[in-house]
């Protein structure tokens, strides 16, 4: 495909106006202020006026068969949420309704210009099978808790996971990635912790955690561990050790974050979950002043409902000036590399995230022409703060279109939708 007269965000999340845009395979081949020399070598000539193109969104954090979970856990601080829905419902979720759930989110994701997302939760092989189908990308995990005070090895998911590495990463391509899974310090024993960390250093794999979301389990971790916080009491086991995204990090001191800065950890921000569960803001000025990798994410559908990453940006550029105090904190060019470059680089994948020649073609097309764009002052505000995922038109995946003009070329989503319905209502009549 090329792209003919488009406006961009380019590799420096700068605005530039009337490019050419050329896409060969899975990369991005050519980018100019003119034709290429071999135009015709393309194929489709996309014209864009009135479009805006991006590189596409990463999702830092999900747990995308939560989708069944959308409108179900509403109202409740994290542990009752938890422990009064969360979990009594997925105890009867079977892999079909995970894979079908997947396959929802998946479509969302596509139709709001996510083509990867960092996925934490059950029946792995399910929801790898429903992720390369719909055409995208996803590091998954095998979610992972171990309240008995026993070795990983003893419980059945260490063979699982030994199984899944085998056999799940690095398919598709590469557009399937394999991870290891803590859930969190409160949900695991310090050993399975060791051994996990251990294991996937050993394998040179890459760890997804839940840290520090609520004031309550840094403070009952501290009474647990000679009063250590969760950071420090995983980096004194030598879980950041290896290259770790950990989830929410609303509750951090400044030595977790000094230590979180230098052992180079993804911090995957999640404002919208943190605002719905009340469990806070995490102190996202301070880490970017501190040089910390700060990505974006969803979190599931049950703390969120909605896995429009537009949205979760606005907020991500919004919320900081007002906790603040302070209208200069966050800018918008700090938003979309944490929502593109910074959550790619936190999947492990160097050549995705960025509009550049010889990176992978993951970018999304935005209709500009209505009329919360206009005026057009300053585009990279416009995105971040008059933008919405129902703007986009087109999303492409390794150069493969997933969404295109209201269609999903690789996803049934009228079935996919009468599935997860259905199923939603079948598990709620079974509590």
């Amino acid at each position: 495909m090329l792209f003919k007269d488009i406006a961009i965000i380019d590799e420096n999340f700068e605005y530039q106006e009337g490019c050419w845009v050329g896409v060969t395979d899975d990369r991005i081949a050519y980018i100019g202020a003119e034709a290429p020399a071999d135009a015709a070598a393309y194929g489709e000539v996309y014209d864009g006026a009135g479009k805006l193109m991006m590189p596409a969104l990463y999702n830092a954090h999900s747990h995308a068969p939560m989708t069944l979970l959308r409108g179900f856990a509403e109202n409740l601080p994290l542990q009752r949420w938890l422990n009064e829905k969360c979990w009594p419902f997925e105890a009867k979720m079977t892999p079909e309704d995970n894979y079908w759930a997947t396959v929802l989110a998946c479509a969302e994701m596509a139709r709001y210009g996510v083509v990867g997302f960092s996925d934490m939760y059950y029946a792995t092989p399910e929801r790898a099978k429903a992720v390369v189908e719909a055409g995208l990308k996803a590091n998954l995990c095998e979610g992972l808790i171990a309240f008995e005070p026993k070795p990983y090895a003893s419980y059945p998911i260490c063979q699982m996971n030994e199984q899944y590495v085998a056999t799940l990463h690095g398919m598709a391509n590469g557009r399937i990635l394999m991870d290891y899974n803590i859930h969190a310090e409160y949900t695991s024993n310090q050993q399975v912790c060791e051994d996990i960390a251990a294991i996937a250093k050993a394998k040179g794999l890459r760890l997804h955690i839940h840290l520090s979301e609520t004031a309550s389990e840094v403070a009952e971790c501290r009474e647990r561990h000679d009063g250590m916080s969760p950071v420090k009491y995983f980096e004194s086991i030598g879980v950041l050790d290896l290259p770790v995204t950990a989830a929410h990090c609303v509750w951090l001191d400044d030595e977790d974050m000094d230590i979180m800065a230098e052992k180079g950890v993804f911090v995957a921000n999640n404002p919208a979950s943190n605002m719905k569960l009340g469990s806070g803001f995490a102190r996202i000025p301070e880490m970017l002043a501190r040089g910390m990798n700060v990505c974006l994410g969803t979190d599931g559908m049950a703390s969120n409902n909605s896995h429009d990453m537009f949205a979760d940006m606005y907020l991500m550029g919004l919320i900081y000036k007002g906790s603040t105090l302070d209208p200069a904190v966050v800018t918008p060019q700090q938003v979309l590399r944490a929502a593109t470059r910074t959550g790619a680089l936190s999947q492990g994948r160097e050549d995705c995230g960025l509009l550049r020649e010889g990176m992978k073609a993951d970018v999304c097309v935005l209709d500009v022409t209505g009329p919360q764009w206009c005026p057009m002052t300053d585009p990279v505000y416009n995105v971040v703060f008059s933008g919405a995922g129902s703007d986009v038109v087109l999303t492409l995946c390794d150069g493969q279109v997933v969404y295109r003009d209201g269609a999903w070329p690789t996803i049934d989503l009228e079935r996919a939708k009468a599935e997860v319905a259905a199923r939603a209502k079948r598990i709620i009549a079974e509590l």
